[in-house]
Order: C-alpha cells, then sequence, then structure tokens
C-alpha cells in the first residue's frame, strides 16, 4: 500500500549498453571451443533448461477472439477491406494463411466430428465456424490452453507444440553423458495434468534415441500474490468482500528457480522456439553463450580463492597482497563489466583502503552469474540492456522494461528510446558459489524494481503490483554480461500469425 501511495521508485538509467560498451561481441574463432566447453559442462550434468510456460495462449489469439465476439459478424470480404482495424486484419491474415499452420489436420478432424467440411468452409470463406471450432470448447479450445500445448510446427510425422519443441532442443543442449536431459517448466495449475500427460506420451519417441527426460513441473506460489489496490490506494476488495489479491508477474518465479537447486541454468521463454531445419545455428549460439559463462565462472572463483589467500594470509603491506586486488579489479572491469563506485577505483597506499577495497571485490565477485543474449532492437517489445546505477553507486549492466523508466523525466525517455539492442529473453545462469552451495537468490533482488499498473475490475479501477521482474528487477544484483547473437535466434510467437513467418513453416 505505501508503494501504490509514496509511487514506484524507477531505474537510474546512465547510458544504453552498446556493442564495446556494455555489450560483448563474441569473436566467431572462439565459438566451436565455447561450444565445446559448454558441451562438457552439459555431459557431466551440470545444465538444465528452466522455461517460464505458465501464460495461457489467450493473447496469441486476441484479434481471432474478438472478431468472433463481435455482436455483428462482418462479412470475410468487409473483414479483408476494414482499413484500420488490426483485428480484422489480423484475422483475415489468419484465414488466408490457414492450410500452413501445424494445427490444420487438428482443425479439419475436429470439425469432421461436428459434421462440417474445413475444404467447403474455405471455399465459401465461412470464416465463423472455423474460428468456434479452433479457439472454444466446441473444438481445440486454443484461447484457454497454454502456449506449450499449441501445435507450432509441422513435421512428416506430426505437428509438435511449443513444448516439444523444448524438449527437442534440450536434447542437444543440456543432455549429460547418460543421455538424460533436464528441464523444469513452471506451469498453472489447471493445465499440469495436460502437460504431464503430453510429456508421457512423448518419452518413448525420444527414448529411441537413447534421449531420456527428467522434467520438473511447478506453479507460481500463491504466496507470491500481491495484494491490489483501488484508485483510493487502500486494499480492494471483491464483490464477496475478501481482499483482492493478483499474480506478481514472471518475478515471482524466482523462488521456483531458487527451489531447482541448479548448477548452470539455461532460461528461454516457451514460445521462442524454431524448427529442426534451423536449430543448428541457435543452438551454436546458445552453447556460446554457455561456454563463455563456464570461462567468466572459472576465473571469478580464482580471483575470489586468490583474494581469500590474500586476507588470510599475507600482510596488507605484501606486494602480493596489492597485485589480488589490482587483478580482481581489473578482471570485474574488463570481464564482468562492473563500475566500482569513485571511492573503490583508486589505488589505496595504506592498510585500511586496501581492507576496504578487498570486502567490496569479494562481495562484488561473490555473486550469481548470468550471461544474456542481446539481439538487435526490431521494434519487438521487451525490456533492453542499460547501465544503471545502483545504491551503493556501483555502475552495472541491467536488463530494463519500460515501465521502469520514469516516462516524466525527459533524460531517461530519451535514454530508453535510444538503445539499439533489446532482451529476447535468452540466458544461462551459474546458480552455485566456489564451494558449490547455491546461493541465495533472495539476496540479490533489487526490491525497489517493482512497479504498478492501472487496470479496471467490476466497474472499479484497480492499482496492480508487480513484483521485480525475474530477469530485470529479481536479478538486479547479479553480475551480468550481455553478448550480442544474432537475431535469428530470436524467433518469439506472440500472435498466431506469427507462426506464417518463413522461420516457423
Amino acid at each position: 500500500m505505501e508503494i501504490f501511495r509514496q509511487g514506484q521508485k524507477y531505474a537510474a538509467l546512465e547510458r544504453p549498453c552498446t556493442p564495446e560498451d556494455g555489450i560483448l561481441r563474441l569473436d566467431p574463432a572462439e565459438m566451436t571451443a565455447l561450444a565445446a566447453a559448454c558441451d562438457a559442462a552439459a555431459g557431466q550434468g551440470r545444465m538444465l533448461q528452466f522455461v517460464p510456460a505458465s501464460g495461457a495462449a489467450t493473447r496469441m489469439f486476441k484479434s481471432l477472439t474478438a472478431v468472433m465476439n463481435r455482436s455483428e459478424r462482418p462479412a470475410f470480404a468487409d473483414l479483408e477491406k476494414a482499413a484500420g482495424d488490426a483485428d480484422a486484419k489480423e484475422t483475415a491474415t489468419w484465414f488466408h494463411g490457414l492450410r500452413r499452420f501445424a494445427f490444420f489436420p487438428s482443425l479439419r478432424d475436429s470439425l469432421a466430428a461436428a459434421g462440417r467440411d474445413l475444404e467447403e468452409l474455405i471455399e465459401s470463406r465461412d470464416y465463423a465456424p472455423i474460428l468456434e471450432t479452433m479457439l472454444t470448447a466446441r473444438g481445440l479450445r486454443f484461447s484457454e490452453q497454454p502456449k506449450a500445448l499449441i501445435p507450432f510446427h509441422a513435421y512428416p510425422d506430426g505437428p509438435r507444440t511449443a513444448f516439444e519443441e523444448q524438449l527437442a532442443e534440450a536434447a542437444r543442449l543440456v543432455r549429460n553423458g547418460e543421455g538424460l536431459c533436464r528441464l523444469h517448466f513452471t506451469v498453472s495449475a489447471e493445465h499440469e495434468s495436460a502437460i504431464q500427460d503430453l510429456l508421457e506420451s512423448l518419452r518413448g519417441k525420444y527414448a529411441a534415441s537413447g534421449i531420456r527426460f527428467e522434467v520438473g513441473l511447478s506453479l507460481q506460489q500463491a504466496a507470491t500474490d500481491t495484494l491490489a489496490a483501488g484508485a483510493d490506494n487502500w486494499p480492494l476488495r471483491n464483490a464477496d468482500g475478501t481482499l483482492c489479491f493478483r499474480p506478481g508477474g514472471h518475478g515471482a518465479l524466482l523462488g521456483n528457480l531458487q527451489r531447482l537447486g541448479g548448477d548452470l541454468v539455461f532460461i528461454k521463454n516457451i514460445d521462442n522456439v524454431v524448427p529442426d531445419r534451423l536449430r543448428a545455428g541457435v543452438l551454436l549460439w546458445r552453447r556460446a553463450l554457455g561456454g563463455h559463462l563456464i570461462g567468466l565462472q572459472s576465473r571469478s572463483f580464482a580471483h575470489l580463492e586468490t583474494l581469500r589467500t590474500a586476507r588470510a594470509e599475507w600482510g596488507r603491506e605484501d606486494e602480493r597482497f596489492t597485485e589480488a586486488l589490482e587483478a580482481a579489479a581489473l578482471f570485474l572491469h574488463r570481464d564482468l563489466a562492473v563500475r566500482p563506485p569513485e571511492s573503490m577505483r583508486a589505488h589505496p597506499n595504506d592498510a585500511a583502503g586496501r581492507e576496504s577495497k578487498l570486502r567490496y571485490l569479494l562481495d562484488a565477485l561473490d555473486r550469481p552469474l548470468r550471461v544474456c543474449a542481446m539481439v538487435r532492437n526490431q521494434g519487438e517489445p521487451g525490456g533492453g540492456p542499460f547501465w544503471v546505477r545502483g545504491r551503493d553507486g556501483t555502475l552495472r549492466p541491467q536488463i530494463v522494461e519500460s515501465a521502469q523508466v520514469d516516462a516524466g523525466n525527459s533524460g531517461q525517455r530519451a535514454i530508453a528510446a535510444s538503445a539499439t539492442h533489446f532482451n529476447p529473453v535468452d540466458l544461462v545462469c551459474a546458480l552455485r558459489d566456489f564451494q558449490g552451495k547455491a546461493y541465495a537468490l533472495q539476496d540479490f533482488v533489487d526490491a525497489e524494481a517493482c512497479f504498478t499498473t492501472t487496470k479496471s475490475k467490476d466497474g472499479k479501477t484497480l492499482r496492480a503490483l508487480e513484483l521485480p521482474g525475474l530477469w530485470n528487477g529479481s536479478m538486479a544484483e547479479w553480475n551480468t554480461v550481455f553478448v550480442e547473437v544474432p537475431v535469428e535466434t530470436f524467433n518469439p510467437v506472440k500472435t498466431v500469425n506469427d507462426l506464417l513467418r518463413p522461420n516457423h513453416q
């Protein structure tokens, strides 16, 4: 309630991260070696894939649903001619591409079961029965399904859902030496059993190739829901008098990630998948990201070990002590892109100053680490990479969502608008410290990075609070390295017609 009354805290953007200023470009000559390092770690069983898959496909079919629910449905010819009507345009595009969707055979069979012929409906341009069969309980119920269960790509042996494509990618990314692939999906309670059934039906298909899956499913904890407020910034109540709570956004999944106890974890959205013909290119980059993370972690651990030795065994006047400090500071600046506050940049010339710098470096290095893909901005929605000043004065790369930017501040608005890259949610994380102990991820959250939105409920104003996002505020105090990757590695499906793009055919 205090956040609603006082207003959210905005990120302090210094400038966008750009290539050679916060975004690394990997040397093409190193890609093979980096990918091999990732493969070796996977073979040792260190890797798993974490996939946020809780959301329903409602937004994917939003335009089609809007047209289906119109009180007076226009003729198809009118949909094609409706200038300025985005929903009509989306629906017309969908209809013209019907035969190219991977779910076309299922749609045809569902209509046939109801005594309708899909080809005849297409010829007569009678789109309404097709929409209803595809979206509602009269047929495939796509508008109620999670994206995980929507058929995305067609193959000779049948269509593959987004869920199966994630399995197929994991089989070549995180498989250990015994053929075991470990994945974890966050799902909603109402879809958990359907996803589990799909998984069981697929095991035999991949077992023939020596691939086994260990798949965990977890729910977004109800305890992470946040209390909604009304226009007066006091708690909002439902019609029955109970307090109104709302899901806290993807930041609520930090606890799910923590409970995995994972070592090296790839994170990628459920809908960012490609068919087999494009998989090798995508996987090369993901494996290179993993290899780069492993190299950074190894060097970070080596500096931590040296600094601990310096603290325990070397005098503050020992030349080795000073050399250890400067080597660690250089690694922090050059490889982890962390810019310490002014007070920690100088070369201390007394024992107290060296001890202070030692404490800063130990704290700065002993954190969860992530390597995040960044793609050239193509106008897609999503957060971007920026240099952000922390409360202690440290400047570090962070992913910042548009809701975290103060739109009333022209300077901050201009920095946000000048970003050249954006976040495709394709990252790999190191979640254990140099002793192999899992980090307490909650200790590295910027609690002030939550944000508020205004909605409507039962005709009343509703103010909702979202927790710090999983890859922005929840990881704000992690060590973060951004790597530029080709836009071809980013293939999200936000609307159904994205499946008509060449990369999904």
